[in-house]
């Protein structure tokens, strides 16, 4: 039987970003389905009692120079985004919105927003940015909008966070391989032997 990995994401993550550049190498080395968990970090943070590290100076300067080490190593482009922390809920309701409505849009989706934020430095707490940066990638910024003020989707976000939570998700990203839980990018070697038949 194929084994399935889910992952938890929130493209406001650097550590989350890493880890969706590599998860399709995964999924192709191992055969793997992958099912994607858009949820909202801040969410997860405030049912957890959890905090983002950059709130402590010396942890954030380690993250960032370990993130640093971590992109080099994947042969990924990464830059601190100098807007850090991203407001991502409108973006998540947008992620989620489309994985059930238009399920091929959504990778499409986070892989625009992810390089926007890690890549290209976007202050995407800006709308109008925002709005750009979406429209640059082939899509309608005010039906993507309406799609996150849609209650079903609202709820749907809700949803998933608080399942997250459930399962003992404090971060992000967090990975789930049957009922093993990994949490952080640098787990990816772990992930990946748990995937092997």
């Amino acid at each position: 039987m194929k084994h399935a990995l889910e992952f938890y994401f929130d493209v406001g993550s650097p550590a989350a970003y890493l880890a969706w550049t590599q998860v399709p190498k995964i999924a192709r080395e191992t055969g793997c389905e992958v099912e994607y968990r858009p949820f909202l970090l801040g969410g997860v943070f405030q049912a957890t009692g959890n905090r983002s590290p950059m709130d402590v100076p010396a942890k954030a300067q380690y993250m960032i120079d370990d993130l640093q080490r971590f992109a080099r190593r994947y042969g990924v482009p990464f830059v601190n985004n100098s807007h850090f922390p991203i407001n991502t809920l409108a973006l998540m309701r947008m992620a989620l919105g489309l994985q059930l409505r238009e399920p091929g849009r959504m990778i499409p989706f986070v892989d625009a927003v992810v390089r926007a934020i890690w890549v290209d430095d976007k202050d995407m707490n800006d709308p109008a940015t925002v709005g750009a940066v979406l429209q640059n990638a082939g899509f309608d910024p005010e039906k993507l909008l309406a799609l996150a003020s849609d209650p079903a989707v609202k709820d749907d976000l809700k949803a998933v966070t608080r399942e997250a939570v459930q399962r003992g998700v404090f971060g992000a990203p967090t990975f789930f391989v049957g009922q093993d839980m990994f949490w952080g990018q640098d787990r990816l070697d772990f992930v990946k032997e748990a995937l092997q038949p």
